[in-house]
């Protein structure tokens, strides 16, 4: 029974996410239509009623193009794309057949009503990818979704893979080994590392192993002798993990050469261009406005709960922007006026607590801190008055970490990377543990963030932050 399972899971993956999007892209003009009776109490006002059996119908055509163009084209369904690229690629394409379908009502002269075409797209754009994700969610929890996987590879490379790989359940991906004949380990992440090169062909007598070849550069042989072993035993589930540790990938276009094993990657560095930061201004601008005048309620309370010990509300401290200038950092103040004194005596009489702040400089169970500051640090509070310095120019909405002068030495070569974008009220450090997170990978994430810059990579990071700010992940 688990082999006929395991034979039709990818088929019936394919048709439930199919089903899915197929349905909701569909169920969007009837919601779109159930909004302009509850707002106007009649429909025919916006859609005569001889023209809605026609505009129902298209709308289906419609959805069986855009699925079709997910499915042949985008292969939505056959490959494991990450979520927040997959998602682009859905957004990317609703938005063109919203324009086409727009193109159409003014091509057959039908009559157009601005309120049912927003809504329907509207909810398109938003039950589409939420169902599809809560489908896989679905088929994932079913088992049917998982495909059983073995990394070939024990170094830095299969490593990264794993990691890269748990951080993303939507792929689906189960790794249950490693395989590696020179393995020195015989766990990585309490998997177990197969030695054995008969284990791995007894694992996937059933044909639904999916094998990620993940060698590191030096071991260009091994990736090209398993890539003919697995050849040779037709196995069709393969995929080829290249050591480009440090290269900005998102930002590369790649082309071949004719006959020639040659792979070329043009690299772009999105925030040299002028029109790249304009982009990014203009958004930072706008949201950082909006977040104000929404906040500003809570900011003012907060005002009033800080200076109830007679301090001032706001300090800046001074951190490190663009092209290496210094910039008072705003905070609502979380700590004692007295807290330099504090420190200083501290450190001077707790070698713990010197070497931990030595590690990070950061405290976990820091005396300086008030009652007040001890809430709003944790759920990031304090970093509100940012808003302002991202008005002035001086920090982004997302971008490296704000850091102090005596930091930018344990960038090491990566500084040039870090001086190349204003810091972030946000960025990959808070998603991606915030304090919990050594100071090592921190500087692997400023890094990565300037070299990949897009504004949809910001825009995915503003949403995790949401999330990781609600669950206080990683805050003290």
């Amino acid at each position: 029974m688990d082999n006929i399972d395991n034979k039709y899971n990818p088929q019936l993956c394919k048709i439930f996410l199919a089903i899915s999007d197929l349905i909701f892209f569909n169920l969007a003009l009837w919601f779109s239509l159930g909004c302009v009776y509850f707002i106007f109490d009649q429909v025919q006002r916006f859609i005569p009623q001889d023209q809605l059996d026609t505009r129902v119908i298209t709308h289906f055509i419609l959805s069986v193009v855009c699925v079709g163009w997910f499915w042949i084209r985008l292969r939505h369904y056959t490959y494991r794309k990450p979520f927040w690229y997959e998602l682009k690629e859905i957004f990317r394409t609703i938005v063109i057949f919203a324009i086409f379908d727009l193109a159409l009502i003014a091509f057959t002269k039908w009559q157009f009503s601005r309120y049912v075409w927003v809504f329907c797209w509207t909810f398109a754009i938003i039950l589409v990818p939420f169902f599809r994700a809560l489908t896989k969610h679905l088929l994932n929890k079913l088992g049917i979704w998982k495909k059983k996987t073995i990394i070939l590879g024990s170094g830095q490379n299969a490593r990264g893979a794993y990691s890269a790989l748990q951080s993303e359940e939507m792929m689906g991906f189960d790794v249950i080994a490693f395989f590696d004949t020179d393995a020195s380990d015989a766990e990585i992440n309490m998997l177990s590392v197969i030695k054995d090169t008969e284990i791995i062909w007894d694992l996937n007598r059933t044909g639904d192993v999916h094998y990620i070849l993940a060698y590191e550069y030096t071991e260009l042989e091994k990736t090209h002798f398993w890539l003919r072993e697995l050849s040779k035993h037709h196995c069709r589930s393969v995929t080829v993990v290249p050591s480009f540790r440090g290269l900005p990938l998102y930002n590369t276009d790649m082309s071949f050469i004719f006959s020639h094993e040659v792979m070329l990657l043009r690299i772009q560095n999105n925030l040299a261009k002028r029109s790249s930061r304009f982009l990014k201004r203009t958004f930072d601008i706008v949201c950082s406005i909006m977040i104000l005048i929404i906040a500003s309620p809570l900011m003012i309370y907060l005002w009033y709960k800080v200076t109830r010990d007679g301090g001032p509300a706001i300090y800046g401290h001074q951190r490190v922007g663009r092209h290496g200038k210094l910039f008072p950092c705003y905070k609502f103040r979380s700590m004692v006026m007295n807290s330099q004194e504090v420190l200083k005596e501290l450190l001077a009489n707790d070698p713990i607590a010197r070497a931990e702040w030595e590690k990070d400089f950061k405290l976990k169970n820091d005396p300086r801190i008030t009652a007040v500051g001890r809430f709003i640090r944790k759920t990031s509070l304090d970093e509100l008055p940012q808003l302002f310095n991202v008005l002035k120019g001086d920090m982004s909405l997302v971008g490296p970490r704000p850091i102090v002068s005596d930091e930018l030495e344990r960038y090491c070569d990566d500084v040039d990377y870090y001086l190349m974008a204003k810091p972030g009220m946000t960025g990959l450090w808070q998603v991606s543990g915030r304090n919990d997170v050594d100071y090592d990978t921190r500087v692997y994430f400023d890094s990565w963030y300037v070299k990949n810059w897009t504004l949809w990579n910001d825009i995915a990071i503003l949403f995790k932050t949401a999330k990781v700010v609600l669950r206080r992940d990683g805050a003290y």
